[in-house]
């Protein structure tokens, strides 16, 4: 094969599409991806990275369409990051999204016989973001903007809305990039690192409709809060809550660690099918709240309670998944390392009235060998973690506490495999169903049973 080098132009079709959405083209048998090119499309592209393994390709133009195309209905969609598969028909987006899956267990991780259900999609994948973190700057004429970031930049696409945040959220980013002007609010500026206001916060309850807005702030004076918030309030009545989180440190965190409540309450109220939670501004609270109980309600499935089992929740948060079993299960016990969320998830069994909750801090394995020695025996562990998965001590610790079942709720399905090889010394991989709980991006939320052999 001949060198390849940057800007040479090529024509080929695409045969496959990586876990990003992107299309794969082969040139001999070396692999050129390519955003927005779909399987079985003609294309011309240019390459625009070349490396050892592969190449990263531009798409110049295509001569034979794949069936499964649509147009994005985002005008922001070509330069912004946010979104990955607007061009793709939805139904061929949970097939992409159930293959990925398939490919990990049953190609790379052997588990054949494993059944993948299809994958859980929304009625309508639109609008379903109950979170939005919304970066703020300025444009050349020093007017405030507010939008998402470019892809793979921090330049900020000034938007009029963003089609998968609840509208309430599209109204009042427009309504707070106008009192921004008016109040003539300092922006923080990332390369001088000097100015006020870094970025909006906007919760919103999906049953409630109660909403909060955070202000996140370089430094603690906010002179213009008061007079723009009675805007707000007097313009969006449902706000119900607004913070002011101070973040000083000049990193790409977003919030910093101190808060104070600005107007209204600490916390918003939600509830999935009728469990009620608070919500404070630093809570983690699944973002999609629709698709949170279609999947909370697999994993009670999965789960298979009768009301005698003994549950322990890991990386437990706020205490989301516990609570909504609380009612089946004879006692529930949840672990997690954040205080604050702890301090949540006891809070939200009070307010539902469970007294058969336990939650404590720490970390799951110490915590749950300490149980272990009380003489606690879980019939069911639930396992949540964050997107690097668990570490195999943890795993060691569940395999040696060796309930009846394991559910696994990943949001990164390749650790997901790496962990169940683990698990697979004790316990059977029996289903696995993926859930989009992000549509028109790439991400993917899958649950997976475990029984003991």
């Amino acid at each position: 094969m001949e060198t390849l080098k940057k800007n040479q132009v090529f024509k080929g079709q695409v045969v496959d599409l990586t876990h990003e959405g992107h299309g794969v083209v082969k040139i001999d048998r070396y692999p050129v991806f390519v955003p927005k090119a779909l399987t079985g499309e003609e294309i011309e592209f240019k390459l625009i990275k070349v490396n050892k393994n592969f190449a990263i390709g531009k798409l110049l133009e295509i001569f034979t369409e794949s069936k499964d195309r649509v147009e994005p209905p985002c005008v922001y969609y070509d330069k912004c990051g946010g979104c990955q598969l607007q061009h793709l028909d939805y139904q061929a987006q949970l097939e992409m999204k159930r293959n990925q899956v398939v490919n990990l267990f049953h190609r790379k991780g052997k588990f054949t016989s494993t059944p993948i259900n299809e994958t859980i999609g929304m009625m309508n994948p639109w609008n379903y973001r109950n979170k939005s973190q919304i970066p703020v700057g300025q444009n050349n004429d020093d007017a405030p903007i507010m939008g998402f970031y470019r892809q793979r930049s921090h330049d900020i696409i000034d938007m009029e809305e963003c089609l998968i945040q609840d509208s309430i959220q599209n109204q009042l980013m427009r309504m707070i990039r106008a009192l921004l002007t008016e109040h003539n609010v300092s922006i923080y500026d990332e390369k001088r690192k000097e100015g006020l206001l870094r970025h909006v916060i906007i919760r919103v309850g999906y049953t409630s409709r109660e909403v909060m807005v955070v202000f996140v702030t370089n430094g603690k004076k906010f002179k213009q809060a008061k007079a723009m918030i009675k805007q707000m309030v007097e313009a969006v009545p449902n706000i119900k809550s607004v913070i002011q989180n101070i973040n000083e440190t000049h990193s790409n965190v977003i919030m910093g660690k101190k808060s104070k409540t600005l107007y209204g309450k600490d916390e918003i109220t939600d509830e999935l099918d009728s469990v009620e939670f608070e919500i404070s501004d630093q809570s983690f609270y699944q973002i999609n709240a629709s698709q949170t109980v279609k999947l909370y309600n697999n994993a009670l499935e999965y789960a298979g309670l009768t009301g005698e089992e003994t549950v322990l929740d890991t990386y437990c948060g706020i205490g989301t998944i516990g609570l909504y079993m609380a009612e089946q299960a004879k006692h529930v016990y949840g672990v997690e390392v954040v205080p604050a969320a702890i301090e949540d998830a006891k809070k939200n069994a009070k307010l539902n009235g469970y007294d058969n909750t336990t939650f404590v801090c720490g970390k799951a394995e110490s915590v749950i060998m300490d149980w272990k020695q009380q003489g606690i025996q879980p019939d069911v562990v639930m396992v949540d973690p964050p997107r690097k998965g668990c570490d195999e001590q943890f795993l060691r610790t569940l395999l040696e506490l060796n309930p009846k079942r394991i559910v696994y709720i990943s949001c990164n399905p390749s650790t997901q495999q790496r962990d169940a090889h683990i698990l697979a010394e004790g316990y059977e991989l029996k289903e696995i169903t993926p859930v989009d709980m992000f549509p028109q991006t790439t991400h993917i939320e899958t649950v997976a049973l475990f029984e003991r052999k």
